[in-house]
């Protein structure tokens, strides 16, 4: 996908500053449904938001139905039972990693939900509740496998001061717990980005017609 992609809708509360310039309304939130996902490359992901407007309650409603594109993700709140509003994180918190393309895959990994997952933020394990993942391809970075990041989106759970807030975080910043299908590990795994890329054509071997034609129709 090009930019924009729809993604498994997640209802979310949005910081009512983002929506008026960080002028006015701060402490205040907008209901909304998080439906598709922009990627614009040197900044954080962003969302498109159709506002619900269950906040007002019986009073007058001038947000259900409008839409907002390009939503950061700092801007977003999941809409879980929280007992106060985090704190707003800071971007490179939320999101350590800026998206390193405008050309974009998203899934929804099966195997990875729906047990909580174990987020590294700021030093400091946190846990999750998995959504989805952006995948990057077509650039430089995306391309390059000693580069290449994943980004994870998840609302964090269990976070003190930033529970409740959404994050997007690579490979390197989370541990899947799945207790029916593995034990989870402790500690850094011993892991390193390799440099090189995995080519089948360019082996010496395919300069000969007699091994690279080797088929079913070769007698």
């Amino acid at each position: 996908m090009y930019l924009t992609s729809n993604i498994p809708y997640f209802k979310c509360w949005v910081r009512k500053e983002f929506t008026n310039a960080h002028s006015n309304y701060h402490g205040e939130y907008i209901h909304g449904l998080a439906v598709a996902v922009t990627t614009i490359p040197d900044r954080c992901l962003s969302f498109q938001i159709i506002f619900t407007g269950c906040e007002a309650e019986g009073e007058p409603n001038p947000h259900g139905g409008a839409m907002w594109a390009r939503m950061p993700i700092t801007a977003l709140v999941g809409d879980i039972p929280l007992q106060e509003w985090p704190e707003r994180m800071q971007t490179h918190l939320a999101q350590p990693w800026d998206c390193s393309s405008y050309n974009h895959g998203i899934v929804k990994i099966a195997r990875a939900q729906p047990s909580p997952w174990l987020c590294k933020i700021d030093n400091e394990f946190h846990t999750g509740r998995y959504l989805f993942t952006v995948d990057y391809a077509e650039s430089d970075v995306s391309e390059d496998p000693s580069q290449h990041k994943q980004s994870h989106v998840l609302i964090l759970t269990d976070a003190g001061k930033w529970t409740g807030n959404v994050v997007a975080l690579p490979n390197n910043r989370v541990r899947v717990t799945s207790p029916a299908y593995w034990q989870t590990g402790e500690g850094a795994p011993d892991f390193r980005p390799s440099q090189w890329i995995q080519c089948a054509e360019q082996d010496d071997s395919y300069m000969d017609p007699e091994v690279t034609f080797n088929n079913l129709y070769k007698e």
